[in-house]
Order: structure tokens, then C-alpha cells, then sequence
């Protein structure tokens, strides 16, 4: 008799390969049995006709309070990780979540730009700090070198304290030495952690970067022995994706790790303030002020001097911004390119909520009028299934589950063994669980209304509790749990 049984749906589960109809029986927070003949619980769902598969895991989530988590569990996400921006302290962020308690599992790595930003002289504590911060000279900078061995002290103890790792958004400070990029991924390689970078400028894109965003990455790994993650090369390579993906073929044919990300979207989301964002940088790119919206009023920026405008006096604020055109088929197999390209996991970059009235209760639900947010936090994991399957044919429906589960889970479970259990449907593994109906599940949210809830998402079970029945949030959910790294001592 077990707790709650799955009953008869199609388990898809991409470690053993098993694709058939079965019942899931459950104990507590774990799969205890998946069986061919009808299990007995003390709580049967019927989920026949529907998929049952292992929760998404999303290593690329900034929107990291209740309201953002909520959002994305009803797409299927089970366990929302920040780590290309990471948090600091980490003890400190695992903390507060337990006491406010998350509806999904969370973690963070430590965060080498809100380390450098406490390095050189400036306080940001939280990612809208350092997103306002990013374009201040002070982090623009080289660091002296007591101000560097202060910075690495500082990540090796955040990766002693739990921290997956060290995101490194060294993409904000293009200018910076590479040496110093080295030196963070040798901290990385000594404890056994990855690293996740946002990459510098392309050098198509400019000729004056220190090194090519692409050419750094691979360097590190051979150099330094890490392991390093390329986090949403889509919106780093845009039309140049061949070229990064022949440089980490080629990498990792000569034995460095490098994995890779990309999210199903043609636009991407970040500070408005952003080096990339300058009038100067959007030329490089062969962009105009036009194909960024400003977050904050919807509004579409008119020409240079309206950029300006808004970057000197709000810097922090998120815009979005259109690198290829969904619409287009050329650029639309560039984004296709990246996200099939082999073992990349589907990674949603999703954003922190911006309020254009003031914030309401952070456990309200349905969310309240007025938030904004790029779509990719409500909508990735489902559009990924709708766009790579069912429309455009060019995974199977098993392959665009495992590079939304046991491929983001097998990039971490070296340094973090926790992942060993999650990413698969299997006697022993958590209990950590989507079902939904393979026919019809899509994402709604735009870019013009980026909080509509995805579809066709009917179950959500994370550590063993509903946390999407019958395709309704159960707000009183809370049931996520830390995730730390056990780095080598």
C-alpha cells in the first residue's frame, strides 16, 4: 500500500529508457515501485493517457522568490536552480528560502559578480542590485591583486558553505583580464564544482573584446582541468551558433567538459543597463535601439537618445531584447541549432517579476495584475515540448524530456550527489514528478503577457507532494528543499 500511485500512465523515463504504461507508487518523498500491474495506494490519480515523466529541472532560473517558482511549477519545474548569477552569501539565501518556504527545490552558486562588486568597493547584495551595478566603472575595472585573492577566498568559502558551483557573468564585464578568468575556474577545478558563464562578446562581434566569449570558455576547460558550463549559448552566438558549437565539439572530442544550455525563445531579458545594451554594443550586433522593450512601461525604445536616457537613469531595470526572429526560418535554425545540439539542456533564463504597481502579498495566487515578465518564466519547458516535438518534429517526444531532466541533472551530480536522484522515474529517485498530456501541453505566455500560465501540465508532485493538481496550484504547497554541492575537500 503506498501512499499515492500514478495509475496507468505512459512513464517515460529517460535514464533506462523506459517508454510504456505503468503505475508509480510513491512513499513519502520517493518512487518506491514502477510496475506494469496495478499498484494499491492509499491515494490513486488516474493519469491515463497522460505522460508521466521526471520534473524539469531549470539550472538557468533567476526568478527565484514564490511568485516567480510558482509560475514555472506550472510548467512542469521542479527544481529551479540560480547559477549563472548565483547568490551570496549562499548559507544566508538557503536560509531565507526554508524559512519562507518554495513551492520547488532551489539552489545557488556563489556568485563571482556580486563578490566582485563587494571586492572593488560596491554593495549590491541580490541580482537587482548588481543588475543596477553592472555598468558602474567600479565593477568595469581590473581588480588589484589583493583585491583577487580577497574575491577567490571569498568563492572558496561559498563553495565549502553549499554553493553549486561559481556563476561567472563575465559577459557584464567584457574588458576584464582573462587571467582573472582563469584564476575563478581554477578555484572551480580544485574543488570539483562547474562553473556557469555568461561569455563575453563574440569576437564577430567585437573585433576589441580580450578574447573571444567562445574561445574563453574551451581555454578554461583545457587549461584548468573544470568544468564549464556555456549557460544560454543562444543568446550569446545568435548567428554565428555554428561556430560555438564546432569550438565545443572540438573541445570536448579532446577531453574537456563543457556542457551547454539554450531556452526556445528568439528574445532574451536582462538589465537595461547591460554593456551589450549601449548604443555602441547593440551596433556591433547589428541591432537598433527598436528591438529592445523597456520592461518597466512596455514601451519600445525609440532611438539612441531614449536608450540613454533610460540606462543612466535606470540601469537596473530588465528590458527585452530580440536577437533573431522567431518568424524567420534562417534564424529560426540558428535557435533550432542550439537546442539540439548534442546534450544541451533546456535552461529558461527566467526573470525576476517586475511590478508596475506595488508589490502585493507574495503568496497571493492567481498572480495580481500588474506583474511583467519576459515569457520564458511561465512558459519554457512547454513550449520546448510544443516547438522540438510536436510542431517541428525534430526530437522525439523522450529526447526533449531528457534534455529537460536527466541531462541537467548528470551536469551536476558529480558535485552534487542530490542530483543522482532527480532527472529519472525509477524505484529510489525522488519523488519529484510531472504528469501531462503530450497532445496538447503548450505554453500561453507572450512577450506581451509573460505571466499566462502554461496548459496541458495536469500534475506536479515535488519531494512526494502535489503541488499542481488537476491542473490547479495548491497554494498552500511549499515542500521545496535546498540543493548544495559536496565539493572535494
Amino acid at each position: 500500500m503506498y501512499d499515492v500511485v500514478l495509475a496507468g500512465g505512459r512513464v517515460i523515463d529517460p535514464e533506462s529508457g523506459l517508454d510504456a504504461v505503468r503505475d508509480v507508487g510513491i512513499d513519502g518523498d520517493t518512487v518506491a515501485a514502477v510496475a506494469a500491474g496495478p499498484l494499491a495506494g492509499r491515494r490513486t490519480v488516474d493519469v491515463r493517457g497522460l505522460v508521466v515523466a521526471p520534473g524539469f529541472i531549470d539550472l538557468h532560473s533567476h526568478g527565484q522568490a514564490v511568485a516567480e517558482q510558482r509560475l514555472q511549477v506550472m510548467d512542469g519545474v521542479t527544481t529551479a536552480l540560480e547559477l549563472e548569477a548565483g547568490r551570496s552569501p549562499v548559507a544566508f539565501f538557503h536560509e531565507l528560502a526554508a524559512q519562507e518556504g518554495r513551492p520547488v527545490n532551489y539552489g545557488y552558486s556563489a556568485s563571482w559578480a556580486l563578490l566582485r562588486m563587494f571586492a572593488v568597493g560596491l554593495t549590491a547584495t541580490d541580482v537587482a542590485g548588481a543588475l543596477a551595478d553592472v555598468a558602474s566603472p567600479e565593477f568595469q575595472r581590473p581588480v588589484t591583486e589583493r583585491e583577487l585573492a580577497g574575491l577567490l577566498e571569498q568563492l572558496r568559502s561559498e563553495v565549502a558553505a553549499g554553493a553549486i558551483g561559481i556563476g561567472i557573468m563575465v559577459g557584464y564585464a567584457p574588458q576584464i583580464d582573462p587571467a582573472e578568468y582563469l584564476a575563478v575556474a581554477r578555484v572551480a577545478a580544485e574543488a570539483g564544482v562547474p562553473t556557469f558563464t555568461h561569455a563575453r562578446e563574440l569576437a564577430e562581434f567585437n573585433p576589441a573584446v580580450p578574447i573571444d566569449g567562445t574561445a574563453e570558455i574551451v581555454r578554461a576547460a583545457a587549461e584548468t582541468g573544470a568544468h564549464m558550463h556555456y549557460c544560454h549559448m543562444n543568446s550569446t552566438s545568435r548567428r554565428h551558433i555554428r561556430r560555438t558549437l564546432d569550438l565545443v565539439s572540438q573541445a570536448r572530442a579532446e577531453g574537456s567538459r563543457v556542457t551547454t544550455e539554450a531556452y526556445p525563445y528568439g528574445s532574451g531579458s536582462t538589465a537595461i543597463g547591460a554593456p551589450f545594451f549601449s548604443p555602441a554594443g547593440l551596433k556591433r550586433m547589428g541591432e537598433t535601439p527598436q528591438s529592445i522593450i523597456y520592461t518597466p512601461t512596455g514601451e519600445r525604445v525609440a532611438d539612441e537618445a531614449r536608450l540613454v536616457e533610460l540606462r543612466t537613469a535606470d540601469p537596473g531595470a530588465l528590458a527585452v531584447n530580440e536577437f533573431l526572429r522567431e518568424d524567420d526560418p534562417a534564424d529560426r535554425a540558428h535557435l533550432e541549432a542550439a537546442l539540439t545540439f548534442g546534450d544541451t539542456a533546456i535552461a529558461s533564463d527566467a526573470m525576476p517579476l517586475t511590478w508596475t504597481v506595488p508589490k502585493p502579498d507574495p503568496l497571493a495566487w492567481p498572480l495580481p495584475p500588474g506583474a511583467v515578465a519576459h515569457p520564458r518564466g511561465a512558459g519554457c519547458f512547454s513550449r520546448a515540448i510544443r516547438l522540438l516535438t510536436r510542431e517541428r518534429g525534430l526530437l522525439p517526444l523522450a529526447e526533449t524530456i531528457r534534455r529537460s531532466t536527466l541531462v541537467p541533472a548528470r551536469i551536476l551530480e558529480e558535485a552534487v550527489p542530490a542530483m543522482r536522484r532527480k532527472g529519472r522515474v525509477a524505484a529510489g529517485c525522488d519523488a519529484d514528478l510531472v504528469v501531462f498530456d503530450a497532445d496538447t501541453v503548450t505554453d500561453r505566455a507572450t512577450y506581451t503577457d509573460g505571466t499566462r500560465t502554461s496548459t496541458g501540465v495536469r500534475h506536479v508532485l515535488v519531494n512526494g507532494t502535489l503541488v499542481v493538481r488537476d491542473d490547479e496550484l495548491v497554494p498552500d504547497a511549499l515542500p521545496g528543499r535546498p540543493i548544495r554541492a559536496e565539493p572535494r575537500r
